[in-house]
Formats: C-alpha cells, structure tokens, sequence
C-alpha cells in the first residue's frame, strides 16, 4: 500500500522529472532500518548524519558524493581469518554489508567524517553561490525618475 503512481502527473508538468524520480526512490528504498541512522539539522547551513555502525572500521567503509547522492557502504572485512574455527553461541551483532543512499539537496556538499564510539558521522554543508542568493533591487523614489526617462 504504500506504492503511488506517478505516472498521471508527467503528463501535466514540465521540468520537475527530479521531483518526481526522489518521490519514487524514496517510496522504493529498500535496507529496512539497517543500519539506523539520524539526520541532524545544526545552524542555518549545517547538518550531520549520524549511523550507528558498531564493529566497523574506517577502512570498511566507504562514503561517496556524486552530485546531488550521498552512498554510504559498508563492508566489514574478515578479521580472524578462517572463521571455521570459531562457534558462536549467541550472535547478536550484525555484521552484515550494507549500503544506505541519501539524496542531497543542491548546493550541499560533505564537508567531513568521523568515525568515533561506534558511530559514523558525516557532516554536510549547504554553500549557496552568490548568483544564488537573493538580492535586494532598490527602488528609485520619484526625484530619480526624470533623470531615467531623459536618459531613454
């Protein structure tokens, strides 16, 4: 129940195909809640994304930026070799692959990770170019007007 079709409203719009391609990969995304992760918000352009990945390392995982997606990987390798030899009675620590996507929104780029206690954070940054920003157009009072329609 919680697929939606798309399909009736790119008929009607132009130039949103973006809109429309995160709405249906986020209804897609696949992973269950594995690892979990929090999506911080910290000032006006900051924010920081936080997945508990406990036993992994900085070597087993792998984070990538490409345009507008972040991809998060991770990989814990074979630490004890042969693992023939080891019995677990009880496994609870997930030691799984897993891959987590987030879509970023223009302008905001990974500014840095860290690896501390179990948690992975990965800080972001939205830099709006100054092409970008508003500006402020000030408005000419009537003493100007004249010398604007003698320059036309």
């Amino acid at each position: 129940m919680r697929t939606f079709d798309f399909s009736p409203l790119f008929r009607s719009t132009v130039g949103f195909d973006r809109v429309f391609e995160l709405l249906d990969a986020v209804s897609h995304e696949s992973g269950g809640g594995y690892p979990p992760y929090n999506i911080e918000k910290s000032g006006e352009n900051g924010y920081r994304i936080t997945i508990a990945v406990a036993g992994f390392t900085d070597k087993d995982i792998e984070i990538v930026q490409q345009e507008n997606s972040l991809r998060v990987t991770g990989k814990m390798a074979d630490r004890n070799g042969n693992t023939g030899n080891i019995s677990y009675l009880h496994r609870g620590i997930a030691a799984r692959a897993f891959e987590r996507r987030f879509e970023l929104a223009d302008h905001v780029r990974v500014s840095g990770a860290a690896l501390e206690n179990g948690l992975l954070h990965i800080d972001l940054v939205r830099e709006v170019p100054e092409e970008k920003k508003p500006r402020v157009i000030p408005v000419a009072g009537a003493a100007a007007r004249p010398a604007l329609q003698a320059a036309e």
